[in-house]
């Protein structure tokens, strides 16, 4: 029996569509009667005791009334199911609404609708971070770490990107010399007293859903224990190229700064974690494009200019 009708019989549920099949697979489904998504693990990327505490993470905020896909559980009470093959399978309840982007398509609407959008972004995720800080997590709550070695250590979690192949000699000396002094300021940052806690850590485009102006974070597959300013950076990083992006930039800021602080040095450092995401996204790249990929080169490209500004200060 195939994976897919493994996890159907498994919640009694019916295939309608699959909708992606990148990281992870994920149908829609009918359970019922009502839809749902279904979601086939990446296999070797989480533990079932890591998908276990996202799926716990996300049924938390989505009943302290925060939209989010909630956990929908087997009729015998199972919220994740291992397959015959290790694979691991969960449902989420479904999500309406459309995403507000995709990457290296121009945004929708005026800059006024898209500063309406990204403040009412920044506000959520602001009320994210709230929300689970108000939380008791459970006793074996595992997620990996967006840390200083999760970002800039010898093995970070996405990579060593450092090492990426689409790296000139030249390009990878900057990198270099531009995480160094990335991880002495984030550190200096972390003894400061930075933000620091459970991070969604990819809210881009795809990942934010609008419906009716209300807006439903989704994908916490990449969630972890990290700094809260690289969920801010995350959000900005797809939007450096807009027309509007100071405009957008701005209104991340002050919608995250109507429910939560978000001080100055942190601020001031939002650059250096935006070239952190440009950093973790090409050892992201690296394992999943050949060397000579124009992707790749675009990821690195990306990253080398985030690292030459940086430096140039």
């Amino acid at each position: 029996m195939s994976e897919l009708k493994q996890a159907l019989r498994a919640w009694n549920a019916r295939e309608v569509r699959l909708i992606k099949d990148r990281e992870n697979a994920v149908y829609e489904v009918r359970i019922g009667g009502t839809r749902a998504a279904l979601r086939l693990h990446r296999p070797g990327y989480q533990t079932e005791a890591a998908i276990r505490s996202e799926i716990t993470w996300m049924g938390a905020l989505a009943e302290a009334g925060m939209s989010v896909p909630a956990p929908v559980p087997t009729p015998g009470g199972e919220q994740v199911v291992t397959l015959s093959t290790g694979r691991l399978a969960t449902v989420v309840s479904w999500v309406g609404g459309s995403p507000i982007g995709e990457s290296g398509v121009p945004l929708e609407g005026s800059e006024a609708d898209q500063v309406r959008l990204f403040h009412t972004l920044g506000r959520e995720v602001a009320r994210m971070h709230n929300l689970t800080d108000a939380m008791d997590l459970p006793e074996g709550f595992d997620r990996h770490a967006w840390d200083l070695d999760g970002l800039l250590g010898e093995t970070p979690f996405w990579g060593r990107f450092w090492e990426s192949p689409a790296l000139t000699a030249q390009e990878r000396h900057l990198v270099n010399r531009a995480r160094a002094v990335a991880r002495d300021r984030a550190q200096a940052f972390a003894e400061n007293g930075a933000d620091f806690g459970l991070i969604h850590a990819d809210v881009l485009r795809e990942n934010a859903f609008v419906k009716e102006g209300a807006i439903t974070l989704i994908d916490f597959d990449d969630a972890g224990f990290g700094f809260r300013l690289y969920d801010i950076a995350v959000m900005l990083s797809q939007n450096e190229e807009e027309p509007h992006y100071p405009a957008i930039r701005a209104a991340v800021i002050a919608g995250y700064r109507e429910l939560r602080d978000l001080s100055g040095e942190a601020e001031e450092l939002l650059d250096m974690f935006l070239m952190l995401r440009r950093f973790a996204s090409m050892g992201w790249a690296v394992p999943r494009h050949q060397e000579d990929s124009a992707v790749l080169r675009l990821y690195t490209e990306r990253a080398v200019r985030a690292a030459r500004a940086f430096l140039a200060g």
